[in-house]
């Protein structure tokens, strides 16, 4: 295994490879950093453009670009008070509280090194554990693998934010979705009004660009032209690039264990599907605000918090990362993406992938390393940059992102009809989010429905529809008791506490 990976660092040393390394990971800081732009609307679009690249190339493209966009998310959260991303959120209270007090540059290139360091701790575990994971996998039968998908479809249903009606809604429509088509076990068309466009299905490029791309662009549509005004901050008079340097005595302020307590949270989170980005930064702040010997400077100015959703951030990715390659399971919304991708090439993420194309994968993980020490490089190449990033003319941003997401659908299906399909997922995708629905749980339901139905009915025919197959296997009885767990622990629990301090 340990020659396997270095072989994927070596594929890194040629220099089309590199390239497409360096223009994904810049690709992903730029709409990582930009204010209504993630690095999931960048693999969104990327995606068509995959076709006609070699499988490695895109999957090192996509992997810079996932790293590089969780942590440039911060970057405007800093200096604008304004987070290009939602993993950029808990970042901003204590980024920007330094930016106003004259100590943006320390506090980018803190956010910067505290990325790089989760992103490496996360990167190890993921080229330690995938493996092992994988081999534990292939030992799963139909019953387990439904329960498994199961697991993951509540779990990422009741950790989206807000209302669970909702959340449960907008899953119930991405797997309404994912059965227009043929049925999987009969050759028949099902919900396709007699079109013979809706016999193919909804494809999942359509449904991404529909979620994502479209979706932001009408949301943007009603946002003026100018970026929304941010606080009043110290202006830094020609930073110089050591000035992004972080001091030796903060990193030893902060503390090794700060680092390693967050770093660690974040790929824990990543592993559990639905987690994400944000919920990672949010425990690890929470976390090293409990053990922090000045819990009061938190979100007022404090390094050590800044640190720690750093941290947890980037570490998270390769986390994420786990349960995709070994069970098929995406860990948030943009491995939801890279999903498509492995698919594009003929690659089904799974048990057996890693151990019969490791070879093919390894370049990613090379480019997650490699990528995670870009970050830290980055801001002492473009740390002056950075503080004007956000201010391109959005118009014009807008207007190119739609042609190119427009461009890229029927690139890849060469249908006008899957151009119109991804215009009016992207109308009900904004109508979702104006009255607060979550738009992830509707992605997740698209990709992992057909799963769902499949194992299911696998499962019944096995048993001739007895449902207790599922209590009888192993396995699948574990994987139903976790989802009875998390209902309880990340649900049920919270609401009953609550409402005992309501009442006391």
């Amino acid at each position: 295994m340990s020659g396997q990976v270095l072989d994927g660092f070596l594929t890194l040393a040629s220099p089309g490879t590199f390239l497409h390394l360096i223009a994904g990971f810049l690709l992903g800081l730029a709409f990582g950093a930009i204010p209504g732009l993630t690095a999931t609307l960048a693999i969104a679009l990327l995606l068509p453009f995959t076709f006609g690249m070699e499988v490695k190339d895109a999957l090192v493209m996509v992997a810079a670009i996932y790293m590089a966009g969780i942590y440039a998310g911060s970057i405007t959260g800093i200096t604008l008070n304004i987070p290009g991303a939602p993993s950029g959120a808990i970042t901003t209270l204590d980024g920007h509280a330094l930016m106003k007090s004259g100590q943006g540059t320390q506090a980018l290139g803190v956010s910067a090194f505290s990325s790089t360091i989760g992103g490496l701790v996360g990167v190890v575990v993921l080229i330690a554990l995938a493996q092992p994971i994988s081999a534990l996998a292939l030992l799963f039968q139909t019953p387990d693998k439904f329960s498994l998908v199961l697991l993951a479809v509540v779990t990422v249903t009741i950790v989206a934010s807000g209302s669970l009606l909702k959340a449960t809604l907008a899953m119930v429509i991405g797997l309404m979705i994912s059965t227009v088509g043929i049925d999987p076990m009969v050759p028949l068309g099902r919900f396709d009004f007699d079109s013979y466009h809706l016999i193919e299905g909804i494809g999942l490029l359509p449904a991404v660009i529909g979620l994502f791309a479209t979706c932001e662009l009408i949301a943007q549509a009603g946002v003026p032209t100018r970026l929304a005004q941010a606080q009043t901050v110290a202006k830094v008079t020609r930073p110089k690039r050591r000035d992004f340097l972080p001091d030796r005595k903060l990193i030893k302020e902060i503390g090794f264990l700060t680092y390693a307590k967050s770093s660690t949270i974040g790929v824990l989170i990543g592993m559990l599907p639905g987690g994400g980005a944000s919920m990672a930064s949010f425990i690890a702040y929470a976390e090293a605000k409990r053990a922090s010997r000045a819990p009061d400077k938190f979100g007022h100015g404090s390094y050590e918090g800044l640190a720690a959703s750093e941290s947890a951030n980037n570490g998270m990715c390769g986390g994420a990362v786990i349960p995709l390659l070994t069970m098929g399971i995406p860990g948030d919304a943009v491995t939801a993406i890279i999903f498509g991708v492995l698919l594009i090439h003929g690659l089904v993420p799974g048990p057996a992938l890693l151990g019969e194309n490791f070879v093919t994968i390894a370049p990613m993980f090379a480019a997650l390393f490699v990528s995670a020490i870009f970050v830290f490089l980055s801001v002492l190449a473009f740390g002056p940059l950075y503080l004007r990033l956000s201010q391109i003319n959005r118009g014009l941003l807008y207007a190119f992102i739609g042609m190119i997401s427009m461009v890229g659908v029927f690139a890849s299906s060469f249908s006008f009809f899957q151009m119109w399909m991804a215009l009016a997922i992207g109308v009900l995708a904004f109508l979702l989010r104006t009255f607060s629905y979550p738009v992830v749980p509707a992605l997740m339901g698209v990709i992992l429905g057909p799963y769902l139905e499949e194992f299911l009915r696998r499962s019944l025919i096995v048993s001739e529809g007895d449902p207790t197959i599922f209590l009888r296997s192993p396995g699948s009885l574990v994987f139903l008791l976790m989802t009875a767990m998390f209902i309880w622990f990340l649900r049920i629990r919270p609401a009953r506490l609550r409402k005992r301090a309501e009442a006391g």
